[in-house]
């Protein structure tokens, strides 16, 4: 009598599979996102003048937050047929840089409870649109969503850029020493990608960062001195840092969360996509958006930022077909883990950015390259390619010159020129409705 354990494959939704695969694919997650998760916390400290110890908490907070809202989405609560919470599809969410902007200019004259606030009023508009889903959706066909991934994907590939070389403002940014690590880190990624298989295969990116880690080592760039600095163990405070209601704020970050929660139609599609050969159903992504928003709302009662799914994670999904929710949930209690214990956070964070560059910047192509095979999905005729091509042009095209925009109010630049994919959207789903279809499409 056979009595071996079965375990659930890493291309399947369901199931436990062996741990011996699955910790360090989710590992391969947390190495993704870690950097980018606590990173706005600090920029918004720096802005807000706070102390250290609450520098930390809010730090903390980041990481907790996003680990609960990560298993929220993968393990929903509610009835699968009726009302939940969550999509059960394989994302990771963390801290989002949509709002850093917003968050600085708010910072500055009500600091952190008056961003809490209006991140609360955010949540409620999100989950407005999650209850709206079902009219909203037929505005978004493969050729949108494609669109949408497809900008998602470009527009992060400066992000991968400046990582590469060693970080925007820090210490010898575009030095030698950066970019070698960074190629070096590539290299070994893309070798293992196109020439491994099996399990060296699917861990490409957390081995490309283990080779780059130590490489980089040689070079003097990993230093564990915040590791030394970093307390034991710690729990989040709710309500630490108060809550205010700044109606300009509330507007500012209101009109944000519904932008980004359309744009998150854009992630989830590019997980199912990439990861599962198929669009999200309307049921998904009711309750993802609905998960979204309740999630940033508790999130302010614990002091986190605003969350979002993260395009970096869906691209290792999309990359290496792995989509078992477990996998991902583990990565979900490392990220909770690393929240409750200083000193295992700041040793993540001992990554440099130049690492990071180097293993991400082929996930972003992916994202990318993602989104383009859901355009194709349809028949690319004039029409169609006029509406993919003036979406990423203008898109594009205004957010790397957001000075084109100066003599706008300051909320128009926030809005619409820091990020590409809000214009992008908005242009791809304007012509997708006034634009006359194809005559032979329509038959």
């Amino acid at each position: 009598m056979n009595t071996a354990k079965k375990h659930a494959s890493l291309f399947e939704l369901d199931g436990i599979p062996k741990m011996s695969q699955a910790i360090p694919l989710a590992l391969q997650h947390v190495v993704a996102m870690i950097v980018g998760c606590v990173t706005p916390a600090i920029i918004i400290s720096g802005a807000a003048g706070i102390d250290t110890a609450d520098r930390v908490l809010l730090i903390q907070a980041s990481l907790v937050v996003s680990a609960l809202a990560t298993l929220l989405q993968l393990f929903p609560m509610g009835s699968k047929n009726g009302f939940h919470l969550g999509s059960a599809l394989p994302v990771i969410l963390g801290v989002s840089f949509a709002y850093v902007p917003s968050m600085q200019a708010i910072a500055e004259t009500g600091g952190i409870p008056a961003i809490l606030g209006a991140q609360i009023v955010g949540g409620i508009c999100a989950i407005l649109v999650g209850l709206s889903i079902k009219k909203i959706r037929r505005f978004f066909p493969p050729l949108i969503a494609g669109t949408v991934v497809f900008t998602i994907g470009l527009s992060l590939y400066p992000t991968a850029i400046n990582y590469m070389a060693g970080g925007t403002g820090q210490p010898g940014y575009g030095s030698w020493q950066n970019w070698t690590v960074a190629i070096f880190t590539l290299i070994v990624v893309t070798v293992l990608n196109h020439f491994a298989k099996g399990f060296l295969k699917l861990a490409s990116i957390l081995i490309g960062m283990i080779a780059g880690y130590i490489f980089s080592s040689f070079f003097g760039m990993v230093s564990f001195s915040n590791v030394a600095q970093a307390g034991v163990f710690q729990l989040p405070e709710v309500m630490h840092f108060g809550i205010e209601f700044e109606p300009s704020a509330c507007v500012a970050l209101g009109l944000l969360f519904v932008i980004n929660s359309v744009q998150a139609i854009g992630d989830f599609s590019a997980t199912t996509a990439g990861g599962l050969d198929r669009e999200p159903t309307t049921g998904e992504l009711h309750g993802a958006i609905l998960g979204y928003g309740v999630s940033n709302i508790l999130g302010a009662f614990l002091g986190c930022l605003p969350t979002a799914t993260y395009s970096q994670n869906v691209g290792i999904v999309a990359t290496t077909k792995v989509v078992n929710r477990v996998t991902l949930g583990l990565s979900a209690l490392i990220i909770l883990t690393a929240g409750l214990f200083p000193k295992f956070s700041a040793l993540l964070t001992t990554i440099p950015y130049a690492v990071l560059g180097g293993a991400t910047v082929s996930v972003f192509a992916s994202i990318a390259m993602t989104g383009m095979k859901l355009v194709m999905t349809e028949n690319m005729n004039y029409r169609n390619t006029s509406i993919v091509g003036l979406a990423a042009a203008l898109g594009m095209g205004v957010s790397q010159s957001s000075a084109s925009l100066a003599s706008f109010p300051d909320w128009v630049t926030t809005i619409f020129g820091k990020s590409p994919v809000v214009i992008a959207t908005l242009v791809a789903v304007f012509l997708n409705v006034t634009l006359p279809k194809d005559k032979e499409a329509e038959k």
